[in-house]
């Protein structure tokens, strides 16, 4: 069972794991989304945000609802977006510590 659990929690983490659908979880942060404006803000062929959107859909990490013709998306959970500014603090924390690396390298 531990096994599965870790399994799962890979997979999550890997279906984050692309510059392309960590924009377009950034875009659809605030709102629901049409699938036609992921492509033109993020400047992507329709075929590889559709593959990027099926990726994050199978995590369950977003929802679509279809209007017409149009499919919009939304982020399930919020939570992801803590995972995701979680990320950019542990990131400016160790690009502090390098840069008081340097400094203490630089006054050598």
């Amino acid at each position: 069972m531990e096994d599965q659990i870790t399994k799962i929690k890979s997979d999550f983490f890997k279906a984050l794991a692309h510059p392309t659908r960590v924009a377009i979880l950034e875009r659809i942060a605030d709102q629901e989304v049409c699938v036609c404006e992921i492509i033109e803000d993020l400047g992507l062929e329709q075929s590889n945000v559709s593959q990027h959107l099926a990726i994050l859909r199978k995590q369950n990490i977003i929802t679509s609802t279809k209007a017409g013709l149009q499919v919009h998306y939304q982020i399930k959970y919020p939570e992801v977006l803590e995972i995701l500014k979680t990320v950019e603090s542990i990131m400016t924390k160790q690009l502090n510590e390098t840069q008081e690396l340097i400094r203490h390298l630089g006054g050598r």
